[in-house]
Parts: C-alpha cells; structure tokens; sequence
C-alpha cells in the first residue's frame, strides 16, 4: 500500500498529506493484519481446547457411566448379601427357639413325671402307714384285753410254782390266739397296692405272732 503510485493533476491533493495518510493507513492494515493473524491463532487454539474439553467431557460422561454402574452393581450385591445374612439369622433364631422350647418342654415332662411319680410313692407311703397303723392299733388293743384279762388275777394269786410252766403255756396259747383273732377281725379301711407290699406291716406281723408273758418273779420265758 506504501508503493502506490497516483497521477498528478491541476488542483489536486497534496501529495505529502497523501502519502502521509497512506502510510498511516497502511500502518493501520498492518497492525489489523497482525491482531487478525494473533486472532486466528487464538481461535485454532480455543478451537483444540475446546476439543479436548469435549473430548474430556466424553471420557468424563463415560467414566460416571461405568461409576454409577458400578455403585448399583455394589449396591445390588451388598441388598442380596443383606438379605441373605438376615435370611440366615432369621433362620438361626427359629432353630434356637426351637431348640430352646424343645429342650423346656422336655424339663417339664419331666419335672411333671416325677412329680407325677412322687404324687403316686407319696400316696402309697400314706396308705401303708394308715394300714400299719390300723394294725398297730389292733395288736395293741389285743394285748390290752389281754393285759386286762383275769386270767393275770388267777395267775398271781396261785403260788404253786409247779403250775408256772403249765400256766405259761396255757396263758401264751391264748395271748397268740386273742392276738392274731384280733388283727383278722379288724376292717382295713384301704387295700395294700399289689406291686409292692407294705415294709411297716412286715415289722408289726412279728411282733403280733410272739407273746411275752411276765411272771411274778421277773423272769420272761
């Protein structure tokens, strides 16, 4: 633009002004041309900036893809997980609770069986005390008849000794007959239970089967 040439005429510009003005023109263009070129460059590079942001929120929107589905991927597991450990403690607790009622009930039964037990030797215990002491009560009421017998009076009043072992084995035929007549005739209020017989009855039957005569003079014969 500096090297433009123009044509002089009669009454025309001042070629100074002119050239002046060209220059300061051209200078103008020059600096445009630069800033223009500066521009261009700036704007190639926001361009690859730009791309490699986009490039970037690519990469970016793919990598939260593959994040949320992983977490949902954990999430699902760690659900399944949980409900399989819940599933297992429920059925642990349903197994000790069975466990545990199972074993009470069984306590019980047997408490109950042994209560049951105790209740039935208790009541048989009663019954043979009742029995032998119904029987007690008749042997010891014979031998009162007997210690009340005059058959004593008869017997102390003679004092032939000669007569003692007669005496005695007349007297002590009627004591084992009193005694014995005497517990066949009383009732038993209760029957003796068949499985097991009454140990206190054994202890009395003996002492009912053998009298003891006194004479007066001290001996027991």
């Amino acid at each position: 633009m500096t090297s433009k040439k123009f044509d002089t005429k009669m009454r025309g510009y001042n070629q100074a002004e002119v050239g002046a003005f060209l220059n300061e023109v051209a200078a103008t263009v020059a600096e445009l041309t630069s800033q223009n070129r500066e521009l261009q460059e700036e704007v190639r590079a926001n361009e690859e900036k730009l791309k490699y942001f986009a490039d970037l929120k690519d990469s970016l929107n793919k990598s939260i893809l593959v994040a949320q589905e992983a977490a949902d991927k954990v999430k699902n597991n760690a659900k399944k997980e949980a409900e399989i450990t819940v599933r297992e403690a429920q059925k642990q607790a349903t197994d000790i609770v069975a466990a545990a009622n199972e074993k009470a009930n069984l306590v019980i039964e047997r408490a109950a069986a042994s209560t049951r037990k105790l209740t039935t030797e208790t009541n048989d215990l009663k019954k043979q005390t009742r029995i032998f002491r119904q029987r007690l009560q008749v042997m010891l009421e014979s031998q009162l008849e007997v210690v009340k017998s005059s058959e004593w009076d008869e017997l102390l009043a003679n004092d032939d000794i000669s007569q003692y072992d007669e005496i005695e084995k007349i007297l002590g035929s009627n004591l084992d007959k009193n005694s014995e007549g005497s517990v066949e005739s009383t009732p038993i209020a209760e029957e003796q239970p068949s499985s097991q017989a009454p140990a206190p009855s054994n202890a009395a039957e003996p002492a009912a089967a053998k009298t003891v005569v006194i004479f007066p003079d001290g001996e027991s014969k």
